[in-house]
C-alpha cells in the first residue's frame, strides 16, 4: 500500500472524494492553458531571428572583424561608428505576391539583427575599412601609430 496522497493542483486536501473522474472547472482550465502548444503552432516561429557569428582578431597593426552573414548584399548592412563603438546591422524586408486566375499568395519575411563592439581607444577611427564578399562581412580596424607593437630590437651593451 503506499504513503502518498494524490494533491489537486490548487493544494487542497480536504476534497477526499472520490470523484478523481470529474475535473472541476479550475482543473480543466489549468490543463488547458499549461499544456505545450501543438507543434502547428511552433514550428516556424521565431525562424531566422539569429544573430550572425563573429570572429575578432588582433594582430600587431590591427583588429580584424569577420562576421557569417550568407544571403545579404552590401547594400543591407549598416555599420556606424558612435563614441568608440562600433554597430553592425541589417533590416531585411522580403515580399512576394503570386497571382493565378483562381487565388493569390503573399508571403511576407522580414529578418534583421544588430550586433554592437566597443573599441579600444588604441582604433584608428579615421581607417576603418570594410568589405563583403562570399557571405563574410570583414571590417579592418586600424591601430594608431602610437599603439602598435615594435618588433623586438637588441640592446648593445657598451
Amino acid at each position: 500500500m503506499s504513503n502518498l496522497i494524490n494533491v489537486p493542483k490548487n493544494g487542497s486536501l480536504t476534497n477526499t472524494n472520490s470523484n478523481l473522474n470529474f475535473p472541476n472547472w479550475s482543473n480543466w482550465l489549468d490543463d488547458i492553458f499549461n499544456r505545450d502548444l501543438p507543434f502547428v503552432f511552433t514550428s516556424n516561429f521565431n525562424n531566422g531571428i539569429t544573430l550572425p557569428k563573429v570572429n575578432i582578431k588582433e594582430t600587431a597593426d590591427a583588429f580584424m572583424v569577420h562576421m557569417a552573414v550568407p544571403g545579404l548584399k552590401k547594400s543591407d548592412f549598416h555599420i556606424d561608428l558612435d563614441n568608440q563603438v562600433l554597430s553592425i546591422s541589417s533590416e531585411v524586408k522580403e515580399e512576394n505576391e503570386h497571382e493565378t486566375a483562381n487565388y493569390t499568395r503573399r508571403e511576407f519575411g522580414y529578418s534583421s539583427f544588430k550586433r554592437t563592439f566597443n573599441l579600444p581607444e588604441s582604433v584608428d577611427e579615421e581607417k576603418i575599412d570594410a568589405h563583403y564578399n562570399d557571405g563574410i562581412l570583414s571590417i579592418l580596424l586600424p591601430k594608431k601609430e602610437e599603439a602598435r607593437r615594435k618588433p623586438p630590437k637588441t640592446i648593445e651593451i657598451s
